[in-house]
């Protein structure tokens, strides 16, 4: 397609620490720039990124940052207007100010990327979202869903929205692939606290540590509460930053996939981390939900739920072909590449619609 002026306006793709939108905007920047795009990604300079920044200069497109809602508008008047595609996402600080910001000025199509579709859901519902309200969710020409599912008619027929589309995370093979280090650990996570994330994470990687003392397991993520009592086994790494990522996986017999409350309720919710655990070859254990079977097969690309007899029943062969399973089906359809593709699509779909 022609070549087009795009302006994403995300969480952070400069810092993945406590988030995973980073990788996320990383490979869908790095795709879009690849193509002929004129990509431009603003982020709001906060301090808690600004400490942990991975990757200060991204080396695709722009990524400039922004001090306040009105230094947006001042400094990015004239990108926001002539951008003949600008993309809002989820927990973007002032979201509710930004969006009305770029719906006032943009002559483009506008789109709400959501990275947190059944949380975003919950907190209109309860009235509480901080980066959206039901009134905007119904102004955008397009909204991108990280969930797919029901959820998508929900969004529709509770609150307006015009056109929910499915829109799951995926995989940047140029930097998720499998690494031959020598395995140290049965099982290992990486993600972030999440209080409603750890009763799974207790019962599928805490407890079997605790039975299992001849055993190594790993967490590593940031924000765990310091009351939390660890198995003796169980290596904490406080943060690793992405490119850290394959090597972590690759050192793990198995490694696990925690999902959240909101997600589970709804379903159709990979997270980034399944598509980039998976990119790495390592067979993936994860908690059960709806929709994962459209994802992976289970038991054939994926296992579901009892660590313990996983690692009872399967040979490092057979664990090996699981892992390596997976990785072919997420590199055949969630992979950066993948998700610009449809963006593309949409947008052609959307040529010469008024915005907000």
């Amino acid at each position: 397609m022609p070549e087009l002026r795009i302006v994403l306006l995300g969480l952070s793709i400069t810092s993945s620490w406590g988030n995973g939108h980073a990788t996320n905007f990383r490979g869908l920047v790095r795709s879009l720039a690849g193509r002929g795009h004129d990509v431009l990604f603003l982020e709001r300079d906060v301090p808690w990124y600004a400490e942990h920044r991975d990757l200060p200069r991204p080396p695709w497109g722009r990524t400039e940052l922004y001090g306040s809602v009105e230094e947006l508008a001042e400094r990015w008047h004239e990108e926001l207007r002539e951008a003949e595609l600008l993309v809002v996402g989820s927990y973007v600080p002032e979201g509710v100010a930004v969006a009305e910001l770029v719906l006032e000025r943009a002559r483009g199509v506008v789109a709400f990327y959501d990275l947190d579709t059944p949380v975003t859901l919950a907190a209109l519902e309860r009235a509480e979202c901080e980066y959206l309200t039901p009134e905007l969710a119904g102004r955008f020409d397009l909204y991108l869903s990280f969930t797919g599912g029901p959820i998508l008619r929900r969004l529709e027929q509770r609150f307006g929205v015009r056109r929910a589309r499915a829109f799951h995370c995926f995989v940047d093979p140029g930097a998720y692939a499998p690494v031959e280090v020598e395995e140290r650990y049965a099982v290992g996570y990486l993600g972030t606290y999440g209080a409603d994330r750890q009763p799974a994470l207790e019962r599928l990687l805490l407890a079997p540590a605790r039975t299992s003392p001849e055993l190594a397991f790993a967490v590593a993520g940031p924000q765990y509460p310091a009351e939390i009592e660890w198995p003796a086994n169980v290596e904490r790494i406080e943060h690793l930053p992405p490119p850290a990522h394959p090597e972590f996986y690759g050192s793990q017999r198995f490694t696990l996939n925690v999902t959240r409350a909101d997600m589970r309720r709804w379903g159709f919710s990979p997270s980034v981390r399944l598509f980039e655990a998976a990119a790495c070859g390592v067979p993936v254990i994860s908690d059960s939900w709806e929709g994962l079977h459209r994802f992976f097969v289970p038991g054939r690309e994926i296992l579901v739920e009892d660590t313990l007899s996983r690692l009872e029943a399967l040979s490092p062969d057979e664990a090996r072909a699981i892992g390596d399973r997976a990785r072919r089906r997420v590199l055949g359809e969630h992979t950066a590449d993948h998700r610009a593709d449809e963006l593309e699509a949409h947008v052609a779909a959307l040529a010469g619609a008024p915005a907000g």
